[in-house]
């Protein structure tokens, strides 16, 4: 077997082997799983969240999955605990520690501090007997039976388990909280998630010049305003309302077809009823409609008058594309 092959033998082994020890969790979600879920759910506070080693990172992607989908939490480091950090917890904060051993030394000072407190344990592990299992008030199983490391001591599998126990814990607060796509917005203001979620296309109009000429202008002055206003468009307007558009493929197909052009009004070569949306849609519908259609502008109107432009390229400038 060549190098190559051997390496997408043992990514494929990998793969596989982490995928059906996933799917094994779904059999070991019980009633202190759904306890826990309503305990966080109802509580006042705020969900503290610790660990250490390879469980300290998974700790803190936990925290900010949790924070992104409407549950306040917080990481505070095990080892940082017992040199000042438990601080951190107030009174109604419930507490995950994670562990996929349970026994750590780190764990077996920090837990009996935790419960000399008033506040509810959930533990994440991979051995429900362990010291760490015994002291919870809820445990949330993360068993798996090796990890994919050759000598079984990497931490790999084991970390995949407790991430997906977290997705699923976050997964199921976010629906019981009823946590919609702009709930979701408020908290990924930033990039293009976000912008998908809350940019609606009158942010992107008030950005461009509203090109418009009526149904009788004449030609060299159709196509002084496309030219000025730089949209490779212009709408044909009578009475405030929309009633054609001229592209500048309108211009060439009309060119390539007639030799005389010295008469020829706006009325003449422009498209009829084209393709509009409402200047208070998201962003994101209009890269819907010029994808539908094929199209690289779209006409914008806000209450049934004429309201300006939305172009491909405002959407591939924001992210929205």
């Amino acid at each position: 077997m060549s190098k190559t092959e051997s390496i997408k033998k043992i990514a494929r082994e990998t793969i596989t082997s982490e995928s059906k020890a996933i799917a094994n969790l779904a059999e070991l979600i019980d009633d202190d799983f759904a306890n826990a879920v309503e305990l966080i759910y109802n509580s006042k506070g705020r969900v503290i969240i610790t660990g250490i080693g390879k469980s300290a990172i998974i700790a803190n992607k936990i925290v900010a999955t949790l924070n992104s989908t409407g549950t306040p939490a917080i990481f505070m480091h095990a080892g940082d605990a017992i040199h000042g950090d438990l601080g951190l917890i107030l009174k109604d904060d419930v507490v995950i520690c994670i562990s996929k051993s349970g026994n750590t030394p780190e764990i077996k000072v920090l837990v009996p501090l935790i419960k000399n407190g008033p506040n509810k344990m959930i533990a994440i592990t991979g051995n429900t007997e362990s010291f760490l299992g015994q002291q919870a008030d809820y445990i949330l199983n993360a068993y798996v039976e090796k990890e994919v490391c050759p000598n079984n001591l990497a931490p790999t599998t084991s970390t995949t388990a407790q991430l997906v126990i977290g997705d699923a814990l976050s997964i199921c607060l976010l629906e019981l909280r009823g946590f919609s796509s702009k709930d979701f917005a408020k908290y990924h203001p930033g990039g293009s998630l976000g912008k998908k979620l809350y940019l609606r296309v009158s942010d992107l109009t008030s950005m461009n010049q509203k090109p418009e000429v009526s149904p009788d202008t004449d030609l060299k002055n159709v196509i002084i305003e496309i030219t000025e206003k730089m949209l490779g468009v212009t709408a044909v307007i009578e009475n405030r309302k929309i009633v054609g558009i001229i592209t500048d493929g309108d211009l060439r197909r009309m060119l390539s077809k007639r030799d005389d052009i010295s008469n020829l009004k706006a009325k003449d070569i422009m498209s009829n009823n084209p393709k509009r949306i409402d200047n208070n849609a998201m962003a994101v519908d209009a890269m819907e409609v010029m994808e539908t259609f094929g199209i690289s502008q779209l006409l914008v109107e806000e209450d049934e008058l004429y309201a300006g432009v939305v172009h491909l390229h405002d959407l591939v400038k924001e992210g929205i594309i």
